[in-house]
């Protein structure tokens, strides 16, 4: 039976969305790691394999919220806790400080980890909806980074005061989310056992992957070349530094690779005719971004650097997309929920592994570690398995 009731709680959870996306800091994270907390790139990267770490470990015990407490008071609470990580974000300049940040940040992005969707969903069915869940997703992932392309270049303007300042305005949205996530109503169907789910996805998921060819292809493709292309979040700052770029404009290039990014998202069928085949596309997408990261390792000139943060975040970081788009040609339906967060956790294990060594790389040499990167994504799609025949529908 339909209770259009539940219809309010998609809008309230686009607007939280929203709120929780102004990464005002997002401009100015390796200004404040290195000018403000004094820490290297090594610290820098071992607190994310850190936070990945904790991600995975907390997923279990913040499961068990959703599952007896409701969806609503775990996505409350992820604001809430969300707040008080970045207060101890900017507390201290302190290494082991911000490894409790970090901490906290985890247990934010656990506690909102599936609970978000989940609500969405329930409450599209509650309603009557649930046919329109596929623009209704698509519109929730474009609300956020909408949110990124607003605060960036805010963020960067903020941090010429105090680098402290993006962290600590990010907290006023992340209020104004949790207020706003009181007001959420329940589904119905909400309560349901999710807190085994992970290990669930451990034993289904790699077993599938297992027994399947042409999905282990596609998987690890996206997951080595996805791992390569997340470091240009962490070295474009640096990137521009070395170009002579001030702090005011990081956020507008965060920014402006974004707004790419969302370009290519919304044009893989234009870009796959253009390079004349799907795998084509997929070798471009792989070797381009190779092919700039080798530029800007050789180069500070800043159109040069510029275009390269463009190609590799735009390129790099939304071909992962396409890939799961095509995975799902090969996945069940009852097994598909699993698999995808496997692959998921698959992604995050390389980057949590290569994060400390590539950070070491960067703090012995910034222009080689950024060639390294270069030439392990064109090695990777000059050797890719990926088929014609693969890449469906």
């Amino acid at each position: 039976m339909q209770d259009l009731s539940f219809k309010s709680n998609i809008w309230k959870m686009q607007a939280i969305t929203l709120f929780r996306h102004l990464h005002f800091f997002g401009g100015v994270l390796i200004p404040f790691f290195t000018d403000w907390a004094h820490i290297n790139y090594t610290q820098i990267m071992i607190l994310q394999s850190w936070f990945m770490f904790w991600v995975f470990a907390l997923e279990i015990p913040t499961g068990t919220v959703a599952d007896y407490f409701g969806r609503k008071a775990s996505i409350t609470l992820a604001c809430v806790v969300s707040i008080a990580s970045a207060l101890v974000y900017v507390s201290s300049p302190n290494f082991y400080v911000l490894m409790l940040g970090e901490f906290l940040f985890a247990m934010a992005a656990a506690l909102l980890s599936g609970a978000d969707q989940a609500l969405i969903y329930d409450s599209l069915k509650q309603s009557g909806d649930a046919k329109q869940s596929k623009s209704v997703w698509g519109r929730y992932r474009s609300i956020g980074m909408i949110g990124i392309m607003i605060s960036s270049p805010i963020g960067s303007w903020l941090g010429t005061f105090d680098l402290r300042l993006p962290m600590l305005a990010w907290t006023v949205p992340s209020l104004l989310a949790a207020i706003i996530a009181l007001t959420l109503k329940e589904p119905y169907s909400a309560k349901k056992v999710e807190s085994t789910r992970y290990i669930s996805v451990l034993k289904d998921g790699v077993k599938f992957f297992t027994g399947h060819r042409e999905l282990k292809i596609l998987a690890v493709d996206m997951a080595f070349v996805g791992m390569i292309a997340y470091f240009i979040i962490w070295f474009f700052q640096t990137m521009l530094k070395n170009a002579g770029v001030p702090i005011l404009y990081y956020g507008w290039a965060h920014a402006a690779f974004v707004v790419v990014e969302v370009l290519v998202l919304n044009n893989f069928a234009r870009l796959e005719k253009l390079f004349g085949s799907k795998r084509n596309f997929m070798i471009g997408s792989t070797l381009l971004p190779g092919i700039m990261f080798v530029v800007a390792g050789l180069t500070t000139y800043l159109p040069l650097v510029m275009l390269s943060i463009f190609v590799i975040g735009g390129l790099g970081l939304s071909r992962s997309t396409l890939i799961m788009h095509y995975m799902n040609r090969y996945i069940p339906t009852s097994r598909r929920a699993t698999v995808l967060s496997a692959t998921s956790m698959l992604t995050n294990f390389a980057i949590a592994a290569a994060n400390p060594f590539v950070g070491m790389l960067a703090d012995w040499n910034f222009s080689a570690t950024l060639i390294f990167l270069g030439l392990a994504a064109i090695a990777w799609g000059l050797m890719t398995q990926t088929q014609e025949r693969m890449l469906k529908g």
